[in-house]
């Protein structure tokens, strides 16, 4: 249900995982109804130490809008299940295109570490995020005013030929690779983040383990998005 709540947040009506709007937000009150009950359990209990117990009787956080709450559980579902998911495709898909670097990986498995956060800038699960500037300020020329909306596209900056050499490449022992952007940055950066990089460790260790092969045998089917860069269809033969 968790993954179907994710495709279904970020879908677009024509994705056929939406009929419409409407569609979408008659599963989300489905969603919300089901954390609303759990709420409800939480509130009935000795505080906890799971997020929700914590949100409950949090003294700023008790009085919560229903769909604020639902706002910060779509936050936390589609960013721990649908980036980690689409970096895995987005690795095995890199490293059909980059065979070199695929060889490289099983001469050395140590650059493991080091290929996850190549493959997080390569497929920046995220395209952008939204943000409203809380001041007058000046960027590179152009002037954003308090209140401005702005859209900051981390697959542009993950992409940038003047910071990153041969950026549209995918090279698993990349210099300074953990400096990209899919992360975020500063206040706002992914708080999940070691999370994700552990989950794509411990994967990669153990399809090498289990597997000398990975083999893309189909065309990828990429999620009609431009917010979620990920994978709706990869065929792939292990052997």
């Amino acid at each position: 249900r968790l993954t179907r709540w994710s495709d279904v947040a970020t879908a677009d009506e024509n994705s056929g995982i939406i009929e419409s709007r409407e569609h979408r937000r008659q599963e989300l009150r489905e969603c919300l109804e089901f954390f609303t009950g759990l709420w409800n359990e939480r509130a009935n209990e000795e505080p906890k130490s799971d997020l929700i117990s914590m949100l409950v009787h949090g003294q700023s956080t008790r009085d919560m809008d229903p769909m604020e709450y639902l706002g910060n559980l779509i936050l936390l579902i589609v960013g721990g299940n649908d980036t980690t998911r689409n970096s895995i495709s987005g690795g095995v898909l890199a490293l059909n295109q980059f065979p070199d670097e695929f060889r490289k990986l099983r001469r050395d498995p140590s650059l493991i570490p080091n290929m996850v956060s190549e493959i997080i800038r390569w497929q920046t699960p995220l395209a952008h995020m939204r943000r409203r500037a809380l001041v007058d300020v000046e960027i590179a020329g152009q002037s954003i005013r308090a209140g401005d909306k702005v859209v900051m596209w981390y697959v542009s900056g993950n992409r940038d030929e003047d910071v990153i050499e041969n950026p549209h490449d995918f090279v698993i022992d990349r210099k300074g690779v953990r400096q990209h952007l899919a992360f975020g940055f500063g206040i706002h950066r992914c708080m999940g983040n070691r999370l994700a990089e552990m989950q794509l460790r411990i994967v990669w260790e153990e399809i090498l383990a289990r597997f000398k092969e990975v083999e893309v045998v189909g065309d990828p089917v990429r999620i009609l998005s431009n917010f979620v860069r990920g994978y709706s269809d990869l065929p792939v033969q292990v052997r």
